[in-house]
């Protein structure tokens, strides 16, 4: 029986138009139609349809056309029917017209191991800890606490960090300096708009950071790295601030040392130059004491910028800026008339948490926890390729495994051939930076930023060679030992053992792994 027929109705469940339409066999266009719902995407494979009565009901069809059309669709491979479950789009009866994204070769498939560095392993999130303070928080609120939001950031957190700041970090700040924002990444961009540019970044450091600031108008030009931190007397005059990790060089490791710490706040004193503290893992050192923050030195000059990234979790978007007091109004004012970034009962969460002891609990039980990984890390290198060496260990979630000359994108490209995800060391090298005896390396790695020129006589110098901005030749991995579940921990750490070059004659012995505590 065929004629001229078009109906429509929406599949129960889906609110998915079904549009039949032209001449012919009934249940031959409801078939196509199905089809081409499958096809488009617009029933994903799973989707469960209705009963055949209620769609024969809704498109006014014979029971028996829509329950043989069904029949003959499974039949087909587009649809699957169990008892007790209805009748679904198969599994396998994927769309045809594929969504168009850009191709990525250098990871097209997904690792199955990571030690990329920049998280902690999700899993050990306290949820109990942080439902009871979301609790309490939530119980004690004022009522101001759900209104438009202050983009100051909630008192209750300033003032929960100013004292926690104080005594971990030795940081000098009343509440009313702390202005809160969404990560360190929303800080530095804060800060770019208020200070504007030039400004010097470690030679080392994460391209992200230098892409943000390149992409508000701020050139960055690099500060060599050695075995004391940043070369800060490479700065000059005309460097409006200066992004420096001193607790923990990032990526290659090491605190500051002392004098340098003192010629930068010196620097900035004279030039009224800004020390921007990125104060990314203070809390966690394991073979050494605390090493507190630049900006107790000079609290005018010096701006902290730090997070829960490390210490909870980067999905918390929470973070904070300990700011001069000639800048808390001019961040504030480019923060914008609504706090629009952070949740205030998240805020109040983490004020709790911090009031409590949980989150001081919390860091004791992850600085052990990493301390372990750290271990199992250089004992596993030292038993199964004791020709690499292992350093930046003495705090931090990361490690940087040198490399023989040469060595690094092999072993980068082996690691990916192992199913490991890790970087090498060249991939957070400044393009501005040079190596003496190698030239220019932009080739290297991922590149991103803006190189800016280097002073002339007005440069602020201290003792050492002509020009801080040369990096001596490293090649490396950095291998984030927090990153995977504990289970998945021994499988990655033997893949990235597997992707290491050989033994090369000419290496020197290293060092015995630490002892355990």
């Amino acid at each position: 029986m065929t004629d001229s027929w078009v109906n429509s109705a929406e599949i129960l469940g889906s609110d998915l138009p079904l549009e039949l339409s032209g001449t012919g066999n009934r249940r031959a266009l409801l078939m196509d139609a199905l089809r081409e719902a499958v096809r488009s995407g617009r029933l994903a494979p799973g989707t469960r349809l209705p009963p055949y009565r209620s769609l024969a009901a809704d498109l006014g069809l014979a029971r028996n056309t829509v329950a043989d059309a069904y029949a003959e669709l499974v039949a087909e491979g587009w649809l699957a029917a169990r008892q007790g479950s209805g009748t679904r789009v198969a599994e396998r009866a994927a769309p045809v017209t594929p969504v168009h994204r850009p191709r990525t070769p250098e990871r097209v498939a997904r690792p199955v191991h990571d030690l990329v560095q920049g998280q902690p392993d999700p899993s050990v999130f306290p949820r109990t800890a942080w439902l009871a303070s979301a609790r309490r928080a939530l119980a004690a609120a004022p009522d101001d606490a759900f209104g438009p939001g202050d983009p100051h950031g909630r008192p209750e957190l300033r003032r929960a960090l100013a004292g926690y700041l104080a005594r971990v970090r030795g940081v000098r700040a009343a509440p009313d300096r702390i202005v809160l924002c969404s990560g360190a990444a929303h800080g530095l961009r804060l800060l770019a708009e208020v200070v504007g540019g030039p400004w010097a970044a470690e030679a080392y450091g994460l391209p992200f950071h230098r892409e943000l600031l390149a992409s508000h108008g701020v050139g960055t030009r690099p500060l060599g790295v050695d075995a004391d931190g940043a070369r800060v007397d490479g700065l000059t005059r005309r460097d409006r601030a200066v992004l420096l990790t001193p607790a923990h060089q990032f990526p290659t490791g090491g605190p500051l040392h002392p004098a340098r710490r003192a010629a930068v706040v010196d620097w900035a004193r004279a030039t009224g130059g800004l020390v921007v503290e990125d104060d990314y893992d203070g809390e966690f050192r394991y073979d050494r004491q605390p090493v507190g923050a630049v900006q107790g030195l000079d609290p005018e000059h010096v701006v902290l910028v730090g997070s829960v990234s490390k210490s909870l979790s980067p999905a918390l978007r929470m973070g904070w800026m300990v700011l001069p007091q000639r800048l808390v109004a001019p961040v504030v004012a480019a923060k914008g008339e609504r706090e629009q970034f952070s949740s205030a009962t998240e805020q109040l969460t983490l004020a709790d948490f911090i009031e409590s002891g949980a989150y001081d609990r919390q860091v004791r039980r992850m600085r052990q926890r990493h301390r372990r990984r750290r271990d199992h890390l250089v004992a596993a290198l030292h038993a199964r390729a004791p020709h690499v060496r292992v350093t930046g260990i003495a705090a931090g979630l990361h490690a940087v495994v040198e490399l023989p000359p040469g060595t690094e994108r092999s072993a980068v490209r082996a690691a990916a051939w192992q199913g490991l995800a890790v970087e090498g060391l060249g991939d957070y090298l400044h393009p501005g930076a040079e190596d003496a005896s190698r030239g220019p390396r932009a080739s290297r790695g991922h590149r991103a930023g803006a190189a800016g020129t280097a002073g002339g006589a007005d440069a602020v110098r201290a003792a050492g060679p002509a020009d801080a901005s040369l990096v001596p030749h490293r090649d490396g991995l950095v291998v984030g030992y927090a990153t995977p579940a504990e289970s998945a921990y021994p499988e990655a750490l033997d893949a990235l053992c597997r992707s290491l070059p050989p033994v090369s004659p000419l290496a020197p012995a290293p060092p015995p792994p630490p002892a355990a505590p």
